[in-house]
């Protein structure tokens, strides 16, 4: 998919606000509000646009710790990787899941209550499955920055 101008000057303005009305958005980007909602579809059928959501605070929900883990697999048949690729991607405290090159084989940031949590958690994902040969945690002592945001360059339209 080829973005223009318009379609970024949307997409920076939705990842801002993604409530934010049709109307206002066809005046940053100068464009009818038809044109807007027309964008707007192309850029989700398009893929441009994965989905929309709202970002909650997980400490109000009861999420106080972040903890990255870094996974070393035994073996890296690709059945036992998808599988362990699905595994990861089935359970709601893993955030983010990276398969990496380097020293390490996957990347995973959780979200849990508490440290009992995670080592249940560890459990389930890493020793039932057989095939983690070693694991590195790092717990996270406070939340710089997060996100999901991209970077989009916009120029005036």
């Amino acid at each position: 998919m080829k973005l223009d101008n318009y379609d970024r000057i949307l997409l920076a303005a939705l990842q801002e606000d993604a409530r934010v009305p049709q109307s206002e958005l066809g005046q940053r980007a100068h464009l009818s509000t038809a044109a807007v909602n027309r964008r707007l579809q192309l850029l989700q059928s398009g893929g441009a646009i994965e989905k929309f959501a709202a970002h909650l605070n997980p400490a109000l929900l009861g999420y106080d710790l972040t903890v990255i883990v870094e996974i070393k697999v035994e073996n890296e048949r690709a059945d036992l990787l998808d599988g362990m690729r699905r595994r990861f991607a089935a359970c709601p405290q893993v955030q983010q899941c990276y398969y990496v090159a380097g020293e390490w084989d996957f990347v995973l940031v959780f979200l849990v209550r508490s440290m009992d949590q995670y080592v249940e958690l560890t459990r389930e994902l890493f020793f039932t499955s057989g095939n983690v040969k070693s694991f590195n945690t790092l717990v996270a002592m406070n939340r710089v920055k997060t996100g999901s945001t991209v970077p989009v360059d916009t120029a005036p339209a």
